[in-house]
């Protein structure tokens, strides 16, 4: 009997040495991976960002963990010059009392708005402001929908038309 093998790659004799034929299709390769969902994506009138700015505990303070999601919104706003004015939203969910949840709001807006300064965005293209809970996107009464209330927005206020539409090219 004749069984011999080499490592990773080599060769394998069986008795007899005879070759033999693999019937039927190979199987089909793996699909690619989905594509990564970017965290920051421009829209016609909004900067998107797919990830939570995330404060601390009920104070306006950017946690460390959001500095490189806000970097990214920062190089984005750079990489499109057409954006000539942001409007940044600060939004609550409905837990709370309403004046603390619209002076948070504000002041964590704000905070967004410095920070984006502080990294080389000129404070003349934003402004910020805290809606508190009066513009709700879910509902309130499950804890998916409030977290999905407590959010900052980026919208474009002014843009030149004319360089967005050659920015593609």
């Amino acid at each position: 009997m004749s069984l011999g093998s080499a490592a990773c790659g080599g060769i394998t004799a069986f008795e007899g040495g005879r070759a033999f034929t693999v019937v039927g299709q190979p199987p089909p390769p793996p699909p690619p991976p989905p594509p990564e969902k970017k965290r920051v994506e421009v829209t016609a009138d909004k900067i998107v960002i797919n990830e939570k700015i995330l404060f601390e505990h009920n104070k306006a303070g950017i946690r460390v963990e959001s500095h490189s999601l806000l970097n990214e919104v920062v190089d984005t706003i750079k990489k499109h010059p057409h954006i000539k004015k942001i409007a940044i939203e600060g939004h609550a969910s409905a837990d709370g009392a309403d004046e603390h949840n619209l002076k948070l709001s504000d002041r964590r807006s704000k905070a967004v708005m410095e920070f984006l300064v502080q990294h080389g965005i000129p404070q003349s293209m934003l402004t910020a402001k805290g809606f508190g809970e009066t513009k709700p996107i879910a509902d309130n009464e499950s804890e998916e929908g409030r977290e999905k209330n407590r959010r900052v927005e980026f919208n474009i206020v002014e843009q030149d038309t004319a360089k967005a539409a050659g920015e593609g090219q």
